[in-house]
């Protein structure tokens, strides 16, 4: 299993990650639900090297949202991906 970095993410209109990125990274962009079907599957690992200490991208299965990517750096509800600078998917 690979351990791969994320330091920007993109998205959509309404503010929702779309995509995982680590520019330079051969596999930047990737998109959400690729990045879903790595973590799920054990292939790969996501991690946000935040300044603070390294936290884990993680897969929430909201029933009415469906599958989405987040992390929980400080230990709250929100996403924390969402504070990443934007890339392009």
């Amino acid at each position: 299993m690979a351990i791969r970095e994320v330091r920007e993410t993109c998205k959509d209109t309404d503010g929702d990650i779309k995509g995982l990125c680590n520019p330079g990274s051969f596999w930047s962009p990737r998109l959400s639900a690729d990045v879903i079907r790595d973590i799920e599957s054990g292939e790969h690992r996501y991690i946000v090297p935040w300044t603070s200490g390294p936290t884990e991208v993680e897969v929430v299965n909201d029933p009415q949202k469906g599958k989405y990517l987040r992390t929980r750096r400080d230990g709250s509800t929100g996403n924390n991906l969402d504070e990443l600078p934007d890339c392009s998917c």
